[in-house]
């Protein structure tokens, strides 16, 4: 059979039709009229790639279920081995037509010959083909994807009938108009000029001032004057950053249900800086997509990573956190493979496509890149989403650097390694020991012994007039049990004990202690233990101990829990249905090394979590200056 329509097209080409006869393989007379008005190089990714795709990958393409005769021609070493149903003969044979199968399907009349076959409704027109086997005589050389194809610096040969151009640009744009029979308009007017090239750079119209200006300036480099002097405005990096804003998701809200505000503008503000000062765009590119990983990371570099956090973000209270962090992710990697890559990398999401250059296992690898941020999936009411960078002005900024110097100084001075600090810490012992002082303890400020519940309140025997109170389902009360000494509150997942609202709010600069006795019933019991916090969805601010669902306890204090906050962690898990006596304490310093843990006593082991607190943790109201915090 196959030799019976090798010699069927070979017969066709014989008698068919009117021919043009050259020294190569004879070619129909509208092709040759075509491929005149071909440009002299043809691409593959330019000109070839989408007739294959359209015309002629849905039969001969990546689809292996989908695939006739064999041939695939998507890709080089497929196409241009031997045929797997046709001894002897190729499909391509890179610089010679009258070998390639090709060339012979494509010109053929034969309705059972011709490809496309007629019940695919689909078709190549003259300049098509044209363009196809002027591929092939070319090589056939095949290309990746355009994306992956370092660009390449080109030019032109000279042209001496070329009067028109007068840049490196214009020779490019002198061939491709040639080329579709078309002749250089004649130069515009200087009032047009002006006006095309001043919306173009800046977004904005040339005002009088700068029309007369440019008409009354008759020297030759007089258009390049006002090119420069608008490349040095601060209109233009505005203009160029408003195409950048689109490409990063820009918003000024976060997208979801209430749309609260975000305060990226800075990022924006960095970016329209980064095109005015020509920042070189290797750098615009990494400090944008990595900043925060470079050596020593200076605050722009970190400031312009805010690139990734521009996607939308969730206040809805019934999400699943853990959800949305991870399509905060996806969003990232699929902007990453847009922005930067020339791909959409969404199908690879969820399965390898046959149409992909990207697999399953690759879109994951880029993922695990971004994966690795502290944050929640749920956004705060309160402050930004965590992580965040803090942004003071040039007065703080100074302000803050007088500070630390001078905190850098009295840290030399209390050196535990100089000799003079020793002989001083001598003389004070001596002195103690001749005349010893007590030592004043802080007076407690809240006191709960738990003994009993009226009407739903808990007695303060530190201020009897100030007592907790028994919060939740009040057709669910939580019941009184032998506790450890007297009576205990046995809370049932329905309730807790909340203290008054004016009490307990110690800034992250206040030094206080809480000590609670506790017996966990059961190894999946878990949620906060004692602390004063404004819950998840303000991020936590406040403060407050944590057991966790791996029987591990968490202290922490937080602006915006995970990232702006500081945590630490015990090692191991508590123990199972025996009373406990957990001391969390913090000395004031805004710091993970100043808060500790005890059990029942002793230090427990912990591990740093985070230790990145730099304001308020204070939440709701401060009820010390009549305010509500932000």
């Amino acid at each position: 059979m196959n030799i019976q329509n090798t010699l069927r097209s070979l017969l066709f080409l014989a008698i068919g039709g009117f021919w043009v006869i050259g020294c190569g393989p004879s070619k129909p007379a509208d092709i040759v009229s075509a491929e005149a008005q071909l440009p002299d190089e043809i691409d593959y990714n330019y000109h070839v790639k989408p007739i294959l795709s359209d015309r002629c990958f849905a039969c001969h393409g990546p689809d292996e279920n989908a695939r006739e005769a064999g041939l695939r021609l998507d890709i080089e070493g497929f196409a241009t081995e031997e045929l797997p149903e046709s001894e002897g003969l190729y499909a391509i044979v890179p610089g010679n037509l009258r070998k390639s199968q090709v060339f012979h399907r494509i010109v053929a009349e034969d309705t059972e010959e011709v490809m496309p076959p007629p019940e695919s409704n689909l078709m190549l027109t003259a300049e098509e083909k044209a363009i196809l086997l002027k591929w092939i005589e070319q090589g056939a050389e095949y290309k990746e994807h355009w994306a992956f194809i370092t660009p390449q610096k080109v030019s032109i040969k000279p042209d001496r009938k070329d009067d028109w151009s007068r840049n490196e640009v214009d020779p490019f744009i002198r061939k491709e108009l040639l080329q579709a029979g078309l002749n250089p308009s004649e130069e515009a007017s200087k009032e047009t000029l002006i006006r095309r090239v001043t919306f173009d750079i800046t977004g904005l119209p040339p005002t009088i001032e700068e029309i007369d200006a440019f008409l009354s300036d008759d020297s030759p480099d007089a258009y390049e004057k006002v090119v420069d002097r608008l490349l040095n405005t601060g209109a233009y990096g505005e203009r160029m950053a408003a195409e950048w804003m689109d490409v990063a998701r820009y918003a000024d809200s976060h997208g979801y249900q209430d749309d609260g505000m975000r305060n990226m503008w800075p990022w924006r503000d960095w970016v329209i800086d980064s095109f005015n000062d020509n920042l070189p765009f290797d750098e615009f590119i990494t400090w944008q997509i990595a900043g925060d990983m470079l050596p020593e990371p200076t605050r722009e570099q970190i400031l312009a990573t805010g690139f990734n956090r521009n996607h939308m973000q969730s206040q809805e209270g019934g999400i699943v956190p853990e959800e949305y962090r991870v399509e905060y992710v996806a969003d990232r990697t699929n902007t990453l493979g847009t922005a930067f890559m020339g791909l959409t990398l969404q199908c690879a999401r969820c399965h390898d496509h046959k149409y992909d250059p990207i697999s399953q296992k690759e879109y994951y690898q880029l993922f695990g890149f971004f994966n690795n941020i502290n944050e929640s999936g749920v956004i705060p009411y309160a402050g930004e989403a965590s992580p965040t960078v803090i942004l003071p002005s040039d007065e703080a900024e100074k302000r803050l650097d007088e500070l630390s110097a001078e905190i850098a100084h009295y840290e030399a001075s209390l050196d535990v390694s100089n000799t003079s600090y020793d002989d001083g810490f001598a003389a004070w012992l001596e002195q103690q020991k001749a005349a010893p002082s007590s030592i004043n303890v802080p007076r407690p400020v809240g006191h709960y012994p738990l003994d009993a519940i009226n009407d739903f309140k808990l007695a303060d025997r530190i201020i009897r007039s100030k007592p907790a109170s028994v919060q939740g389902d009040r057709e669910f009360p939580p019941d009184l049990i032998d506790g450890k000494f007297g009576k205990a509150v046995l809370l049932n997942g329905e309730s807790w004990v909340d203290m008054e609202k004016d009490r307990f709010y110690f800034e992250h600069n206040d030094p206080f202690t809480l000590s609670v006795w506790f017996n966990v019933q059961s190894d999946s019991t878990h949620g906060p233990l004692v602390g004063k916090s404004s819950g998840l969805f303000d991020g936590n601010r406040g403060y407050h101990t944590m057991l966790h669902d791996d029987g591990t306890i968490s202290a922490s204090l937080n602006h915006v829990a995970p990232d702006h906050s500081i945590e630490i962690r015990s090692l191991n898990p508590v123990e199972i249905d025996t009373w406990n006596h957990l001391v969390f304490t913090y000395d004031g310093s805004s710091s993970a090394k100043g808060l500790r843990l005890y059990m029942n006593g002793e230090p427990l082991a912990t591990k740093m979590v985070v230790d990145n607190l730099h304001k308020s943790i204070l939440h709701t109201y401060n009820l010390y200056k009549g305010e509500q915090v932000n």
